[in-house]
């Protein structure tokens, strides 16, 4: 047995599959709907909180986890000397790389790492740190390591509307209006260096066709992906483009293509339909 655990936040969007095989531990993010408070996609789904805003414009509040679930889940993990890595959403994107490292502090053996990213752009990270435990490293050094996989992370998404956006104050319901009615649909990217999300090329068209261009954009950006894995993360899109993206990286050559659905957290904040291809490269890249 392993004397180093590896964690992370919900919002790694691992499956439970992954978790499972990998052995990795998640953390939920508490998601308040509707007056109640529930655990990011444990009790409450994606979906219920889009019907929500659809049936009476009800809005998630969102939220890390405070510090003292952080120290109780590290002290429970650290049993037995054990060494415990956490990778966090993006500093640049929430307090909970602030509220684990405060959690962490005086802790021996327990190192948080800014994931510096989000969704399974942190999910990739968590996955190449597990890889480095099963292969005999010690905690130490993952640690050490880990702190630099930001570097070769690339997480990026088109949206399919900016209502959400608009709802939860995050761009002007203008736009979001001009926006739906000259089927733009924004592709945004994660700067891998600090965590922020910025705007990236602007799509026009329907859906599938925009996502099809958006990833063929995308893996010609980068001529050293790594091809042994690659993620398609999404909010909800239908069955069919979500086979089309597949097929189009299976054509580039990629090995496991790993289709998972975006958290709560997540989701609330870029609606449904909205989509992303995230992977690492062999060298460290904008």
């Amino acid at each position: 047995m392993s004397t180093t655990v590896i964690s992370a936040d919900s919002t790694c969007d691992l499956s439970p599959e992954l978790r499972e095989r990998y052995h990795v531990e998640t953390f939920p993010f508490h998601i308040e709907f509707r007056g109640t408070d529930h655990l990011d996609s444990v009790d409450i789904t994606p979906q219920d909180l889009f019907e929500g805003y659809w049936e009476d414009g009800s809005l998630p509040t969102t939220g890390a986890c405070s510090v003292e679930q952080y120290r109780r889940h590290f002290q429970e993990l650290a049993e037995g000397g054990r060494s415990v890595i956490h990778f966090s959403l993006g500093s640049a994107l929430s307090a909970a790389f602030e509220n684990a490292s405060e959690a962490a502090q005086g802790m021996d053996g327990v190192s948080v790492i800014d994931g510096k990213s989000l969704s399974t752009g942190v999910g990739l990270q968590v996955l190449e740190a597990c890889r480095m435990r099963d292969g005999g490293m010690d905690g130490a050094n993952i640690a050490a390591a880990a702190r630099e996989l930001h570097n070769r992370s690339h997480a990026s998404f088109v949206l399919d509307t900016m209502e959400f956006l608009a709802a939860g104050g995050r761009c002007p319901s203008i736009v979001a209006h001009v926006s739906k009615a000259l089927k733009c649909r924004p592709g945004i990217l994660v700067d891998n260096q600090s965590g922020a999300m910025k705007v990236g090329k602007i799509y026009r068209g329907s859906q599938d066709k925009v996502i099809g261009k958006y990833v063929d954009d995308t893996l010609a950006k980068y001529p050293d992906i790594v091809k042994d894995e690659i993620f398609i993360t999404h909010s909800g899109v239908s069955a069919e483009i979500e086979g089309h993206v597949r097929s189009k990286l299976e054509d580039a050559g990629f090995q496991n293509i790993y289709t998972t659905t975006a958290s709560c957290t997540i989701s609330s904040h870029c609606g449904p339909g909205t989509l992303g291809i995230l992977f690492m490269t062999a060298t460290p890249s904008a």
